[in-house]
């Protein structure tokens, strides 16, 4: 199965009283996210493998769980861990995970050359070397591939779309971080990734009610006009974009049964909402009806599972 989704390899293990795995694929348009959990394995691409078929791809790979190795191009990671590893299926590579206790979970991000914005010979520097996931644009990226392994296939083919431009102007921003060459990158490119790192600072920070454009300007090192700058490309204020999303957040936990014994006024001000009046008339405003009546109306229409009824 992985040589059907990713490319031809030989993948063996000495687990030999069984081999219980996970996998999953979800295409975003010209890139593709694959997550895997198994047990401990070795792999191995050779050049029969890509003659057998060479799609012309970067795989960056988030590592959690245990340790893997990489080695391709004379180059070795030594174990990776909780950062992501770069490799080339255009090459030959080998890899394997070596602790024979634990499962590995990797999240791989599949990124077609031609559209990474990096020449090739600096990105081959990368190749089978650890690359952080733990501060700044790589940190951003390994969330943003985690989260699309969980949510990305409730999504609908356009939003699917637009993650996969976001997925290429990330990864290219922290490959390019990562080289120093961050200046290289076209001017759309760098716009769209700073957007992306204001994006995901926004969605950790809604439930702090005192968020304000300055705040994240500052925090990002731009100007408050830079900011707006950017978010004329979403076609929607800073201020818009932060209450939409924590209305969209209050929309979610409203329907959810797991919720029902909060109250309202506490799932406001848990995504920022500091006065419940001010919160009731921008929910109204933008679903039509009072919080009070979408919960009625989502527990409603609920299953009752209590005494085995339905």
């Amino acid at each position: 199965m992985v040589s059907r989704e990713l490319a031809p390899l030989t993948l063996s293990s000495a687990n030999v009283a069984g081999f219980p795995a996970r996998a999953s694929v979800l295409s975003l348009g010209s890139v593709r996210v694959a997550a895997f959990d198994s047990p401990p394995a070795h792999l191995r691409r050779t050049w029969a493998d890509i003659r057998r078929s060479d799609p012309g791809t970067y795989q960056l790979t988030f590592v959690s769980g245990t340790s893997l190795w990489i080695s391709q191009r004379r180059q070795d990671s030594g174990l990776v861990l909780g950062d992501m590893v770069l490799f080339d299926v255009s090459h030959p590579f080998e890899g394997a995970v070596p602790d024979q206790g634990r499962h590995t979970q990797v999240v791989i991000m599949q990124l077609p050359r031609e559209l990474l914005p990096l020449p090739p010979d600096k990105v081959h520097r990368l190749l089978a070397q650890p690359l952080s996931a733990r501060t700044g644009m790589g940190a951003i990226l390994a969330r943003f591939m985690t989260t699309l392994d969980a949510y990305g296939p409730d999504c609908d083919p356009r939003e699917l779309s637009r993650l996969g431009v976001m997925a290429l102007d990330l990864a290219g921003a922290c490959l390019a971080q990562h080289l120093g060459a961050y200046d290289d990158l076209p001017v759309e490119t760098r716009q769209q990734a700073m957007l992306d790192r204001v994006n995901a600072f926004i969605d950790h920070n809604l439930s702090d009610p005192e968020l304000r454009p300055a705040d994240i300007a500052a925090h990002h090192h731009i100007s408050v006009r830079s900011l707006h700058t950017l978010f004329q490309q979403q076609g929607e204020t800073v201020a818009a974009s932060i209450r939409r999303r924590r209305l969209e957040r209050c929309h979610t936990d409203l329907t959810d049964p797991r919720q029902r014994r909060r109250s309202i006024s506490a799932i406001a001000a848990r995504w920022g909402f500091v006065r419940p009046a001010d919160f009731s008339r921008a929910f109204r405003g933008a679903y039509g009806v009072t919080p009070r009546e979408l919960r009625q109306a989502a527990l409603c229409s609920q299953p009752d599972t209590r005494n085995g009824l339905r």
